[in-house]
């Protein structure tokens, strides 16, 4: 059963989000699938290098024999070592098996892991598999309440679920497009502007979840305020940019 837990970030604007974190279930989920892909590179890794390569040593005179045996044996040294902290360093968190699982790493910040961060947190796997079967790493997560194994700690990230943006939906009803405006963009302050901007400036600088949570938050406290509603199908983002344009057109503050 994973757990209901939330990753509570509290950005330099001011904006509360919470995430919810990957559970035990979740997470071991990914990882069998992860260890089934990875057993099938071992298997085809082991043909190739152990099996094939010192056939054609046999029938082409000049090729050694341990050529084979010691190219398959860095291949799967690459595998072991390299398979995680490639996935998550190229598909920003996510290996195919957290994909599947909808789970995803990201720094305690709520940033997208570097390959710093992923190769750091997969150095750490020798230790939180041993004995066998992550013993080392499933106590470490039953200890802590965001679940993080010791390769999290050493690194500084947490695996969180994942939520599609099209499932992040604001709370606001959508107006109809002769609805009049009751309150005018006006009754933004200073304050609520520069919010807005700043996120806009740096929300690339946030994983994907992040930017959805936070540009939902920011909208609904500028639409509860001003009763300005967004155009139908209209993306948070441009909403925030639109608010953020009519604001700067208006005297105050220019």
């Amino acid at each position: 059963m994973d757990s209901m837990d939330q990753l509570r970030i509290d950005t330099p604007e001011q904006i509360a989000l919470e995430l919810p974190l990957a559970g035990i279930g979740s997470r071991f989920l990914a990882l069998i699938i992860d260890t089934l892909l990875q057993s099938i590179l071992y298997l085809i890794g082991t043909v190739v290098f152990v099996f094939l390569i010192p056939l054609g040593s046999l029938l082409i005179p000049g090729i050694p024999a341990s050529v084979g045996p010691a190219l398959g044996i860095f291949f799967l040294f690459c595998v072991y070592w390299g398979y995680f902290a490639l996935f998550e360093s190229i598909w920003k968190g996510q290996t195919p098996g957290k994909r599947y699982a909808g789970i995803r790493v990201i720094k305690e910040s709520g940033r997208p892991i570097s390959a710093f961060e992923a190769i750091g947190r997969n150095l750490m796997r020798a230790i939180d598999g041993l004995p066998g079967v992550y013993g080392v790493g499933l106590v470490c997560m039953m200890l802590n309440k965001q679940n993080r194994r010791l390769g999290d700690f050493v690194a500084g990230t947490i695996v969180v679920h994942e939520k599609l943006t099209n499932e992040v939906k604001p709370a606001w009803s959508t107006a109809k497009p002769d609805q009049p405006t009751t309150h005018p963009v006006t009754q933004i302050t200073t304050e609520e502007l520069v919010l807005i901007e700043t996120y806009l400036h740096r929300r690339w600088d946030f994983d994907a979840i992040v930017r959805t949570n936070a540009a939902v938050q920011i909208a609904e406290r500028i639409s509860a305020k001003t009763g300005i509603k967004p155009e139908p199908g209209q993306h948070v983002d441009d909403f925030l940019e639109s608010i953020a344009r009519q604001a700067r057109d208006g005297a105050r503050f220019r």
